[in-house]
């Protein structure tokens, strides 16, 4: 349809009707915070919440990538719109009659505004034929199927308007092309009749079926679902995309549903329409349930908008069946809930029952009491990888970590990353605590290989080496003379997501956590680093133990980094301190600080080269999308880099009160 001059009343019109919150939900996962609300900006690749959005003053703004806007300009930016487009939209949407500029226009417009409010009006009037035909003698069979098999009152079957489409071939075509006198054309552009393959006239879509109207959000019907009563096939048919049936934008009793979701502050989705059904008749209403697909970025964002903790549980059959569903109808929602953007819960029923089964063998109740036991997806996953393995078995063992490994590379959140990291060395030591000690040590440095750092040196430039070099010496440098830091050097580490690249970097930190996980519980006491195997070993004897952490690490060293050629040459000036690396190491807070900075300004660069090498490889006109991505991601990097700079330059006067007197005979 091509999109007329606006008349400056519609446009107004529209401003005037439109919720910039209820349009930005749609795309983005607001959280309230105060009066207004925040998330992740979609514009560019936001790692915390710096959108905002103003109810109040109708506004949205991103505090990092600088875009703003109205409700509008937000379509526009976020859906490659013209405002024309927009604006059309929106009227619709809201039902703002639309006037236009452009005498010669107005009236097709209007014939095509027309015609999308008939086809409502067709799927209305079906909706209302098909019930009354449920209650009539040749639905006898569909009514006690519902009333019987089914349990369903009198009350529920008409809330959710079920019917029966009458058996014979042109039943529907009779009533609404022949007697209501519609548009056959029409009639089929809305789903309900099909055109004969020889050409010569339609046939009804829906044969001797049991109906289930499809609702928009709004409670207007856009399509049915219509089910067997016999062996025919398919089981489910259900109406054909079209102007106004996407089912990849809706959720099965939505409009039923949101009130309760905002409500419970909660989404409950499930897989079939009598799974839903059975729910709400049983007092359980925020329920909604896919269409049979995986669950679509629309459809995310568009169920979010009514719960304000963003927690969804998807209860499907605790079988193969059901584990594959699960996984396919999380779709795209898994990538916010790794961000911790949504809480997803995973529910299973016990004996591979679904809703409707269960309720009909327990209470209400009892289905409550398993939603709130329901474990977090990746809790879910972490059962599904651990399940009917024998960790016992050498094979098992190692398959189960490798990918369980696999699974938490995947969190971008260190946070989230170390919590899964400690809880899964539980579970695969079995108890045992002194193995869950390595366990946990041996996923953090699997997990590390899963991600970014350390994968490839493509990206990586003469200078950057020789930065990275000196940061990491200095580090270890501090690290092996001065345990009172080695702590926050490993704080420090964790919180930035670093691990050391130079090779004999890496060898040597290795070997000092291989130590340091072995060490006797006097030396875990004095680093206050003791763990809970740690209580039970025997002290060693006082004439045995080394007289500092600091000389008891360095002549451990020794001993495993003497029998690597070519290793202990280029380690030598880390263990030995000169003037210049004492004064270095004089300002323990400021080493610490900069050093990982550094290492991580360099990791930045790496990907930022990266980014740009993609992206000048990019045909823009063929891809903007995949183009405006890595322009995102080279915009996020320098950003980061800039941060980095700042830090490495900056000195505190904690810094300098930590320096010592340096007269004219060096430090004292």
């Amino acid at each position: 349809m091509v999109t007329p001059r606006l008349h400056p009343d519609t446009i107004e019109d529209v401003k005037q009707r439109v919720d910039i919150v209820d349009i930005v939900s749609e795309h983005v996962v607001l959280k309230k915070q105060g009066k207004d609300f925040t998330g992740l900006c979609p514009f560019h690749d936001d790692k915390s919440p710096s959108f905002s959005v103003s109810p109040s003053k109708q506004f949205y703004y991103c505090f990092s990538c600088g875009a703003g806007g109205n409700a509008i300009k937000f379509l526009m930016e976020i859906g490659k719109q013209s405002f024309g487009e927009v604006v059309l939209d929106l009227a619709r949407r809201y039902q703002v009659p639309v006037k236009t500029l452009e005498p010669e226009q107005r009236q097709e417009f209007q014939r095509q505004l027309s015609q999308r409010d008939q086809l409502y009006e067709i799927l209305a009037v079906t909706a209302k034929f098909f019930e009354h035909a449920l209650h009539q003698s040749q639905g006898a069979i569909a009514l006690d199927y519902l009333r019987h098999k089914r349990k369903l009152s009198p009350e529920t079957i008409q809330r959710f308007q079920l019917g029966y489409a009458p058996g014979g071939w042109q039943t529907l075509y009779g009533y609404l092309v022949e007697q209501k006198r519609y548009p056959v054309e029409r009639v089929e552009q809305a789903g309900l009749l099909v055109p004969r393959q020889g050409g010569s006239g339609y046939y009804d879509r829906f044969r001797d079926r049991l109906m289930i109207p499809i609702c928009d959000v709004q409670g207007r019907v856009i399509g049915f679902g219509g089910r067997a009563l016999g062996d025919e096939q398919p089981k489910y048919l259900n109406s054909p995309e079209g102007e106004l049936f996407d089912k990849g934008k809706t959720l099965y009793a939505l409009d039923l549903a949101k009130g309760a979701i905002a409500k419970r502050d909660e989404a409950i989705v499930v897989e079939g329409y009598f799974d839903v059904i059975a729910l709400h008749a049983a007092g359980i209403t925020n329920v909604v349930a896919s269409m049979g697909t995986a669950l679509t970025q629309g459809q995310i964002k568009q169920l979010l908008r009514y719960t304000e903790s963003k927690r969804i549980i998807f209860n499907f059959d605790d079988d193969k069946a059901g584990q594959k569903a699960a996984d396919r109808a999380i779709g795209e929602l898994a990538d916010l809930a790794y961000r911790g953007e949504v809480q997803v819960r995973i529910l299973n029923l016990p004996d591979g029952k679904d809703p409707d089964e269960f309720l009909k063998a327990h209470s209400p109740a009892a289905y409550q009491d398993l939603l709130q036991a329901a474990p977090l997806w990746l809790d879910w996953q972490i059962q599904k990888l651990l399940a009917d393995k024998d960790l016992n078995q050498p094979d098992q063992f190692h398959a189960s970590t490798q990918a369980i490994a696999q699974l938490l590379g995947s969190l971008p959140n260190a946070t989230l990353r170390t919590h899964y990291i400690h809880r899964c060395a539980e579970l695969l030591s079995q108890g045992n605590a002194r193995l869950a000690v390595q366990l946990e040590q041996d996923l953090r440095t699997q997990v590390r290989g899963q991600r970014w750092h350390g994968r490839s040196q493509k990206w990586q430039t003469p200078g950057d080496r020789t930065l990275l070099e000196e940061a990491e010496a200095q580090l270890l440098r501090l690290y092996l003379h001065q345990p009172e830091h080695r702590a926050e050097i490993r704080a420090a580490l964790e919180s930035r997501d670093l691990e050391f690249s130079i090779a004999h970097h890496r060898l040597l930190w290795q070997q000092i956590l291989e130590i340091e996980e072995t060490t006797t519980v006097e030396d875990a006491v004095e680093r206050n680093e003791g763990t809970e195997w740690f209580a039970t070993s025997q002290p060693a004897a006082p004439s045995s133990r080394p007289s500092s952490p600091s000389s008891s690490l360095l002549s451990r060293l020794q001993d495993p980094l003497a029998e690597l050629p070519g290793q202990h040459e280029a380690l030598y000036s880390l263990f030995q301190l000169d003037e210049k690396t004492r004064r270095d190491l004089a300002r323990p807070a400021l080493v610490i600080r900069t050093a990982t900075a550094c290492m991580e300004m360099v990791m930045c660069e790496k990907r930022r080269r990266h980014f740009l090498d993609l992206w000048k490889k990019t045909d823009i006109s063929t891809s903007p999308e995949l183009g405006q991505y890595y322009q995102q991601q080279l915009y996020l990097e320098d950003q980061r880099i800039k941060v980095l700079e700042r830090e490495q330059r900056s000195t505190t006067f904690a810094d300098l009160a930590q320096s010592p007197w340096v007269g004219a005979g060096g430090i004292e």
